[in-house]
């Protein structure tokens, strides 16, 4: 594997911690000018990778090679200095500096003791014209769509003079518009000699984008290949180890009486003109563009917002919620698309996180806890969820994400909902646990629990529904018969096309 053209070579890594072993043997090369998708499941090692070859793991063995020189990072800092730069799932940028200031955080042109704006928001607009980005150097970031911070962090990374990007789930966030942006300033950097790791689940992108993939599993390599000569298919075999049948599950279309009736519904800067009829056993899948108000809707169902117009209907009766805490009481739980920010206590077990929704229910005394109860509850779930965990006291911050998720699952689960409101469940997981999910929603249908599913993956969404509620800009569009829907009409109605609902 001899060749000049490499800029980075990573030979025999092995990384073990605690009870597990991360990475064992693993190599990774990554040739100059390159996108080169790096794939494998939820805890197959890509992060583990990304943190040795970033400082912040030290490697068992192995060596590592940049630019022909062997390096050994102690952190981040100086694998930047270095020319390495990652841009993260969840952007590290100040939301109250402006463009240019998040640009040159820590590095701004002075003038004595004060900041030269003139010359900083110049340099700003010379990087962003390198980039080919159109973005106001003193616009305030918390002002920017989620795209255009991701530019804003690329650009950061440019200005640092970065020779390899890490990109993380560079589009779990973006929408069709956004990406189409992206891939093109990747395409540039690409012609700049700028070499780029991609981490992505979304295997479509890979395809698009990427020039070679490296996959792992299980901590190893999985295998290598060029993207141009392999297929989908085998890209999953590698990362999962065995032939994945169907992508998503047949939902039974033997849905019961009705349990949700929303009539014109208005929250207002939320949402408003919303109509549907959710029964049991039924998906009602919500589409849209980011800002839409997809969230919005939810909350709204769920007690977070509450309407100044319309009405709700659950179980024949008027239902006026205060408080999403009566809104689980009811039997209506929203699964939230932040799983880390609300959705879980990472510090806590995954036994706590699991009985977390239901500490009322195993009370001894109504004063301690009833510590086997809770145990048998968080068991029950590991079973059935398939939660890989080494036991149910770790940690939930050590668990992968795809397992994480099925942890937030399984603390809806305890409850007994009547009604699950998940938004965006399968977003930034791995295949093999985004089928575990479908097949979920397919066993909770069959007992007549009502789903409502938000979601950003439009395959997804027309696929796990019985019918498809289309948002644009807060204002429902239409609602389509998942048997009539398509990509091309949902995106007619997402982006302001065809008539209102």
């Amino acid at each position: 594997m001899e060749n000049n053209n490499y800029i980075l070579k990573m030979d025999k890594i092995s990384k073990r911690f605690p009870g597990v072993q991360a990475l064992d043997d693993v190599d990774f090369y990554l040739k100059q000018g390159e996108v080169h998708a790096l794939l494998g499941e939820n805890g197959a090692g890509k992060s583990t990778l990304m943190n040795v070859l970033n400082g912040i793991h030290k490697r068992d063995t192995g060596t590592i090679k940049f630019q022909d020189q062997e390096v050994v990072f102690n952190n981040p800092s100086e694998a930047q200095k270095a020319g390495l730069a990652i841009i993260h799932q969840e952007l590290e940028l100040i939301p109250y500096l402006t463009v240019a200031e998040n640009i040159f955080l820590g590095r701004e042109p002075k003038k004595g003791v004060f900041v030269d704006y003139k010359t900083l928001n110049q340099r700003a607009v010379d990087i962003l014209d390198k980039l080919g980005v159109k973005i106001n150097p003193k616009a305030t970031l918390n002002t920017l769509n989620i795209g255009s911070q991701q530019m804003v962090e690329i650009a950061k990374a440019v200005s640092q003079n970065a020779e390899i990007l890490v990109m993380d789930e560079p589009t779990s966030s973006l929408t069709q518009q956004e990406i189409d942006i992206l891939f093109n300033l990747i395409n540039r950097l690409k012609k700049q000699g700028i070499s780029i790791i991609y981490i992505s689940h979304r295997l479509e992108e890979v395809f698009e984008i990427c020039d070679r993939v490296t996959v792992l599993r299980d901590g190893k390599n999985a295998g290598q290949s060029v993207v141009s000569q392999t297929k989908r298919s085998e890209l999953i075999k590698m990362m999962v180890g065995r032939e994945i049948g169907e992508r998503f599950p047949t939902l039974d279309k033997n849905i019961g009486e009705e349990l949700l009736k929303v009539e014109n519904l208005k929250v207002p800067g939320k949402i408003e003109k919303v109509n549907f009829t959710l029964h049991r056993g039924e998906v009602i899948g919500i589409a849209g563009l980011m800002g839409a108000g997809r969230t919005e809707l939810a909350k709204s169902l769920f007690g977070v917002f509450k309407p100044t117009e319309g009405q709700i209907t659950y179980k024949g009766e008027k239902l006026e919620l205060t408080s999403p805490k009566e809104a689980i009481q009811k039997g209506i739980y929203y699964l939230s698309e932040d799983r880390k920010g609300e959705g879980l206590v990472t510090i806590l077990s995954v036994q706590d996180n699991i009985t977390l929704s239901i500490l009322r229910e195993i009370l001894n005394l109504k004063i301690f806890i009833n510590s086997q109860t809770e145990k048998e509850t968080a068991l029950k779930y590991i079973k059935d969820l398939n939660i890989k965990t080494p036991s149910e006291k770790q940690l939930v911050k050590n668990l992968s994400g795809g397992n994480q998720q099925k942890v937030v699952v399984s603390k809806v689960l305890s409850t007994n909902p009547e009604i699950i409101i998940m938004d965006d469940p399968t977003r930034g997981i791995d295949v093999g646990a985004k089928q575990e999910i479908y097949e979920i929603i397919k066993d909770l249908t069959k007992e007549k629990v009502g789903i409502i599913l938000i979601s950003s993956e439009l395959p997804e969404v027309i696929n796990m529904s019985h019918q498809i509620i289309v948002l644009h800009e807060k204002t429902m569009k239409g609602m389509i018969n998942s048997a009539q829907a398509t990509q091309q009409n949902i995106m007619e109605l997402a982006t302001g096309g065809g008539k209102s609902g």
